[in-house]
């Protein structure tokens, strides 16, 4: 399984990619890895301000149907379009293509009671 060292996690499985005052937020490995193949993202908050551990949106896998919780509050500028047609990418590419959405940062002091990622680790037994 792979932890970027780069990015912060939750304790939910999101992982947050911080560039300036925005954000992608996805989930991660451990999680794709746990809910198997993902055939569907729901999210539909696109413009809308989501408070810090609220959700966000469900992923459905062939087993089960999840819900995405927001790490960072922000407002979600940009839904990854890439998974309409391609839920896959959220378990070929969890960091990468596979991220779900880009958020507009409203409170950065959260970013420092996000885990990072041995904290991460740890806490999934890796």
């Amino acid at each position: 399984m792979e932890f970027p060292a780069e990015l912060k996690y939750t304790k939910d499985h999101e992982w947050v990619r911080v560039e300036g005052s925005q954000a992608y937020v996805g989930i991660t490995d451990f999680a794709q890895r746990e809910l198997g193949d993902i055939v569907y993202v729901d999210i539909n908050t696109l413009g809308k301000e989501v408070n810090a551990e609220d959700v966000f949106g469900t992923v459905e896998a062939v087993k089960t149907v999840s819900d995405l919780f927001m790490p960072l509050t922000g407002k979600i500028l940009e839904i990854n379009k890439k998974l309409d047609a391609n839920p896959e990418l959220v378990n070929t590419d969890p960091y990468g293509d596979g991220w779900m959405v880009k958020i507009e940062i409203s409170d950065a002091s959260q970013i420092d009671g996000l885990l990072g990622s041995s904290a991460y680790q740890t806490q999934v037994g890796a």
